[in-house]
């Protein structure tokens, strides 16, 4: 069976895609860093016989990375890496002269640092699969100007190059970056609490992952709005 770790697992885009990929009968490394939420999630897979490794933790801490690559590999290897774990920076969202320097650390750490970091524990495991992918999940504020997205943008804007250069680095992976739209999840509910207007659910964003997956296009930059995946 294909082996995936992913990310932020517990909830959102993170469990939705879990979710999907049980039912096509992959085996999981799931991460978080509440251990309840994480647990609960993985044992709402075992209907499709998918064996789950839950693994809570920061990705922000390195000894935690490691646990989750160990994870991956008794369970046969790593075929698919989800970084999918987010830091907003400030909660609500503010005005960069308002944005605490840590908070911008803190952003800077989980959506960029820690995505090399595991993407260098998976490496080998990747290198050794026939369809070895990186999915490095993005924001459209990693491209365009909104006020008060300063530092979660600039976070996501570095995570695109870096799935930019590690597509180049490594030809024989796919390594996307992938932009899913606005969803109606908790991270964008603690990014701007007052905005109450409809948002598509994450599981409507899984069919353009899914899709990605199957056709395996060429490393690059997606967006999977509206379930279709567009080249940018």
């Amino acid at each position: 069976m294909p082996v995936a770790i992913i990310t932020g697992a517990s909830k959102g885009l993170g469990r939705a895609l879990a979710e999907a990929l049980a039912g096509r009968g992959w085996d999981l490394v799931l991460d978080a860093r509440t251990p309840g939420p994480l647990r609960k999630a993985a044992a709402g897979l075992a209907v499709h016989g998918t064996r789950v490794e839950a693994v809570p933790g920061d990705v922000a801490d390195g000894g935690h990375r490691s646990e989750l690559v160990a994870a991956a590999r008794r369970l046969g290897g790593a075929d698919l890496l989800v970084h999918n774990a987010s830091a907003l920076g400030a909660e609500p969202l503010v005005r960069l002269e308002g944005l605490p320097p840590a908070g911008l650390r803190r952003a800077l750490e989980v959506n960029v640092v820690s995505a090399l970091g595991l993407v260098q524990e998976a490496l080998p495991l990747l290198r050794a699969s026939d369809a070895g992918t990186v999915i490095a999940i993005s924001s459209d504020a990693a491209v365009e100007a909104y006020e008060t997205w300063g530092g979660y943008g600039a976070s996501k804007a570095a995570l695109d190059r870096l799935a930019a250069v590690l597509g180049e680095e490594e030809p024989g992976l796919r390594v996307w970056a992938v932009d899913p739209g606005d969803m109606a999840t908790d991270l964008y509910a603690a990014a701007v609490p007052d905005d109450d207007a409809p948002r598509p659910e994450p599981a409507r964003v899984v069919p353009g992952l899914l899709r990605l997956l199957d056709e395996r296009p060429a490393s690059g930059r997606y967006a999977v709005p509206a379930e279709s995946a567009v080249r940018r």
